[in-house]
């Protein structure tokens, strides 16, 4: 997968999300997801909302962990 991919699948999937740091290391993915759909939420839910867009590329095997930063626009300064 490429980086442009993994964006377009969060984006379309969280409203108002920004999607940034994204890099590949083998089938393991780090990134930055910054949305206002974040707010009032708990860690594991802001990383449940991602985890669900990517859903079907865990399944397949395409990725296989992801470390991400879940950030409200406040929390990321913007």
């Amino acid at each position: 997968m490429q980086p442009d991919q993994i964006k377009s699948l969060i984006e379309g999937q969280i409203p108002g999300s920004q999607v940034t740091d994204v890099a590949f290391e083998g089938s393991h993915l780090h990134l930055t997801v910054v949305s206002e759909a974040f707010s009032g939420l708990s860690r594991l839910k802001k990383q449940q909302l991602v985890y669900g867009a990517l859903s079907d590329k865990i399944a397949d095997g395409t990725l296989h962990a992801v470390q991400m930063k879940t950030l409200t626009p406040e929390e990321a300064g913007q």
